[in-house]
């Protein structure tokens, strides 16, 4: 069937996809992106425990750490020589799962000296899916997920609505946070990531479909929903009143789904993930999506001319240029 790269896979949205992935696509390779392989890390710990349940092909989890785009590529080369040589088929999705936010700490910044969330959100899930184009199948799926966060007034913790700033290098070098801002700054950067994954979507599409080669490859933004039971909530810097909130309505979940079906558990997400990234039902399907049904995304992220002025100003964060893609990037 070709290979499947997915990214943060000993995440809480992951580890139910995996088990989705290997049980209903066997004949797949599994290429599973983790920045911690070892052990001593519980989550991958728990990664290995589900692929040994499970009847599967090749499978194999690697490290990766998004926000150093050194480590980027070295991944990146890693598998294209794989697939060059003959040791991994070619991709037939790559799912760009991983992601961070920083709420309560104040701005945080990647290995390369970017705001943490937009480094590994979308910075670094930009560079490794333009290095690996050359490796992908022709009719190949990229997905990247999405999140209400991007759009202003639809994330219930949003304080300050995530607009594009003017200066676009304030994406990536923002100012400090004032004094009590620290929670609403940080979700806000959180859902400006979001924004420039699902703009940058738009962008890779237009382009790729400029390519006679790259034309069918199709690329998606998903919307997974509002994972309650996602581990993400319990994180430490999560304020205590958000997950006394998210405790109550993952309680009331069966019955808030009912009102609200976006409202849902991670292993209803897994399955609309994997499907959107292997399912015949899907091929050739593009464009923003909200589980599994194709919505319009914000009306600020289907701006063509800010599209392209955030696509110019990624590659250049991201340090991306002809020679590291089989993308044409002349039109860019």
């Amino acid at each position: 069937m070709g290979t499947t790269l997915l990214t943060g896979a000993n995440g809480s949205l992951a580890i139910p996809a995996v088990s989705y992935l290997l049980s209903n696509y066997p004949s797949c390779t599994a290429v599973l992106a983790v920045r911690d392989t070892t052990d001593h890390d519980t989550n991958t710990a728990r990664l290995r425990k589900t692929i040994a349940g499970l009847p599967h092909g090749s499978v194999s989890i690697r490290q990766l750490d998004l926000a150093s785009l050194s480590s980027v590529q070295t991944f990146a080369t890693e598998v294209h020589e794989e697939v060059v040589e003959g040791k991994l088929p070619p991709l037939v999705a790559i799912i760009c799962n991983a992601y961070t936010w920083c709420i309560n700490g104040g701005t945080q910044y990647s290995k390369d000296g970017f705001e943490r969330s937009m480094a590994v959100n979308h910075i670094g899930h930009l560079a490794l899916t333009l290095r690996l184009l050359g490796d992908m199948d022709k009719s190949g799926r990229i997905v990247f997920l999405s999140s209400d966060s991007h759009e202003p007034g639809r994330a219930g913790f949003e304080k300050y609505p995530p607009i594009l700033p003017e200066d676009l290098n304030t994406l990536v070098h923002p100012a400090p946070d004032k004094k009590g801002e620290e929670v609403g700054r940080g979700f806000q950067r959180y859902g400006l990531s979001k924004l420039a994954i699902v703009m940058s979507m738009y962008e890779l599409q237009r382009n790729l479909k400029k390519s006679e080669h790259f034309k069918d490859i199709a690329v998606i933004a998903m919307d997974p929903g509002g994972m309650l039971d996602s581990r993400t909530f319990g994180g430490a810097d999560v304020p205590a009143l958000w997950k006394t909130i998210i405790t109550v309505m993952n309680w009331l979940q069966p019955l808030l789904k009912l009102m609200k079906p976006t409202l849902r558990r991670t292993s209803d997400a897994a399955k609309d993930l994997i499907d959107l990234s292997m399912h015949a039902q899907f091929a050739g399907q593009e464009g923003h999506f909200e589980m599994r049904r194709k919505v319009a995304s914000s009306p600020a992220s289907r701006d063509e001319t800010m599209q392209a002025a955030l696509w110019n100003k990624s590659l250049e964060w991201s340090g991306i240029t002809q020679s590291d893609t089989a993308l044409p990037l002349n039109d860019a």
